[in-house]
């Protein structure tokens, strides 16, 4: 009888143990999908500014048409890795796509604000100033959100690797996440003058 009770004691301890684990795992996987919808919402937001942005540089950059052409492709192509990343946060493949996309999309913005320095009446102008700046606002919170979602990803991630964990993750297929890694575009180094 004694025997029985121990069993049943280290049995109900067993399970608890595993339920714990598992639960931890859930509550892991869905903090870095939470952080991922953060990314989202400051992603829509900043490619709900770009085709304004373009319509007021329109006007200016008239003969700057390439420039405005490839803001609009990076546009669409960051919008298709967001859905693609929103379908699956967490996947390789999504991630890198998102993450390219990005990259894309911020090289193509950058060319597009050098140019628009070239134009003086369009740096004045009032639309133009506050969309840079809702845009500026909005790349540091991206910033801030990615940071949020690589480090939930790399908590989930360590707490599906550590032992014992890893047993019940390879059970219940808990696969690993990725990071989301965008490849910020290079900075334009200043002339060197020498005498």
């Amino acid at each position: 009888m004694m025997t029985l009770v121990v069993l049943v004691v280290i049995a109900a301890i067993a399970l608890f143990w595993g339920v714990g684990i598992y639960n931890g795992l859930i509550t892991a996987r869905n903090a870095f999908k939470n952080a991922f919808a953060q990314i989202d919402v400051q992603l829509t937001r900043r490619y709900d500014l770009i085709p304004n942005l373009v319509e007021v540089a329109k006007g200016y950059l008239k003969h700057e048409r390439e420039t405005l052409e490839a803001v609009i492709q990076a546009r669409a192509a960051a919008v298709s890795g967001l859905a693609a990343a929103k379908a699956a946060p967490g996947d390789a493949a999504a991630m890198a796509q998102l993450g390219s996309a990005e990259t894309g999309l911020a090289g193509a913005l950058s060319r597009l604000m050098v140019v628009a320095e070239a134009y003086p009446d369009l740096k004045a102008n009032q639309n133009m100033m506050q969309l840079t700046e809702e845009l500026t606002s909005t790349e540091n919170r991206i910033a801030f959100a990615r940071q949020a979602y690589n480090d939930s990803v790399m908590a989930y991630n360590n707490k599906r690797e550590v032992f014992p964990s890893n047993l019940l993750a390879g059970m219940f297929g808990f696969v690993a996440a990725a990071l989301l890694e965008i490849t910020e575009p290079a900075k334009r180094e200043a002339p060197k003058v020498s005498f």
